[in-house]
């Protein structure tokens, strides 16, 4: 486990609630914001141990970083990292 995850559940920020993520829903496949340090293996098991189904295949890819202005200020929006997960046929995640 990574030194700054603290325990398994913790490598799951929350799903992402996007046009995309939710057109994804209806093939099966469900997109979290993860930790920065969490490895594939992490994100497995903390579906496993919140949702109770085992994924077929997770990618991992990384979210940039936007400038934005607001307020005539300059500033920095986003970033992070975000888990694709693949279920089987028959298996689903609710979202409460």
């Amino acid at each position: 486990m990574s030194d700054k995850i603290k325990t398994i559940k913790d490598a799951i920020k929350n799903p992402r609630v996007t046009e995309k993520a939710s057109g994804a829903l209806e093939k099966n496949i469900y997109i979290f914001n993860v930790d920065m340090s969490a490895n594939k293996k992490e994100i497995g098991k903390a579906i496993f141990s919140l949702y109770k189904v085992k994924p077929v295949k997770i990618n991992i890819l990384p979210v940039p970083y936007k400038k934005i202005m607001s307020m005539g200020n300059e500033g920095v929006r986003g970033g992070g990292k975000k888990a694709v997960v693949y279920l089987k046929e028959g298996d689903k995640i609710e979202f409460i």
